[in-house]
């Protein structure tokens, strides 16, 4: 900067000034530095600005899998929306394990960026003291509420109970859910969503049938074909699935087709996640978007908000929430059915 100083005549006070843009500087003295910049090829040390400064300018995001089409389609979101704002992302993947969403809250790795979006699997409810952290945090997801911590999280209940509601409207009954975890069916995306079917059942008047609950377990393409396939085989009498997720849906789409059942003709098929792959399904899914670019968008702003140093209290973040008609259940175009809006609460406030 000396150097550049020099070459054109001003103080190193004022090559900085032009360096951070600074927008106060006459047009012929910025004229001068730059060219003198441009002559010497000077190259801001990063590294030494982000040591005065005590930042690094990337973030963390870390989900539990990237072969999940849900959490690439995040990820990219998070991606495009911090560029707009000069930050880098740093992703990492945890597999859905306790220990290693843990070390991305404390671990080594934690130092090199300045705050942290993460979308907890293995850490549960027990674990919100984990959430007591010194950097900025943002928690996505509905594995853990009431932490200290802002939290960005879709409407599970209120789109769920709107996707069966849809299904119910359109005459069916016999309405499998498929993708419940008895060993964890209290908690999370799984219990907020079938919560949310029997609410839609309850109101239509339609009683529960716990034998149309069809557990599968991981949220992937080859657990909804094996655990609808072995469903359906069952003999089970069924006329509308409502899929927890985009990747079920089109597993269970496949043990469908496979065997020769006709969707939407003698089965409708709902998912949820709204991800790309579900327009160039045969037929195309109807499917829950439940705002997952609001979703990257709110959690990018949460974030350069504490790091901006914002010091108000933690909020919750309710993304708007969509059912899109697709061929799966009889439209023969693409329309949104009914929306369910967002809202902000307290971090703390009752689920």
């Amino acid at each position: 900067m000396a150097d550049v100083a020099r070459r054109a005549g001003v103080s190193v006070k004022t090559v900085s000034n032009v360096v951070n843009g600074y927008p106060h500087i006459r047009p012929a003295t910025k004229e001068k530095v730059e060219t003198a910049l441009t002559e010497l090829g000077y190259r801001m040390n990063v590294s030494a600005r982000h040591l005065r400064i005590r930042r690094t300018g990337l973030i963390t995001l870390a989900v539990p899998e990237l072969s999940l089409p849900y959490f690439a389609e995040l990820a990219d979101a998070v991606i495009r929306e911090a560029d707009t704002h000069g930050l880098t992302v740093l992703i990492e993947q945890t597999g859905g394990r306790r220990d290693r969403e843990l070390a991305v809250l404390s671990g080594s790795r934690r130092q090199l960026t300045d705050g942290v979006i993460l979308s907890p699997l293995g850490l549960g409810q027990a674990d919100r003291a984990a959430f007591e952290v010194d950097f900025p945090l943002v928690l996505l997801g509905e594995r853990v509420f009431g932490a200290a911590a802002d939290h960005v999280t879709m409407n599970n209940v209120a789109a769920a109970r709107a996707a069966t509601s849809y299904l119910l409207e359109l005459g069916r009954r016999r309405i499998a859910v498929l993708g419940p975890d008895p060993a964890d069916a209290a908690t999370g995306s799984a219990g907020l969503r079938l919560d949310g079917y029997r609410e839609a059942l309850d109101s239509a008047g339609v009683p529960f049938d716990p034998a149309l609950v069809v557990p599968a377990t991981p949220w992937h393409r080859s657990a909804g074909s094996d655990s609808l396939g072995a469903f359906l085989d069952g003999g089970t009498p069924v006329d509308a699935v409502f899929a927890m997720n985009d990747a079920l849906a089109l597993g269970a789409l496949y043990a469908l087709h496979a065997r020769g059942v006709d969707v939407p003709a003698d089965v409708a098929l709902v998912g949820f996640d709204d991800v790309d792959d579900v327009r160039y399904a045969t037929p195309t899914l109807s499917s829950v978007a439940p705002g997952r670019d609001e979703i990257a968008r709110t959690a990018v702003a949460l974030l350069r908000s504490r790091l901006a140093g914002d010091g108000g209290p933690y909020v919750r973040v309710i993304s708007e929430a969509r059912v899109v008609a697709r061929q799966s259940t009889g439209s023969a175009v693409e329309q949104v059915i009914s929306v369910q809006p967002g809202s902000q609460v307290p971090a703390d406030a009752p689920v």
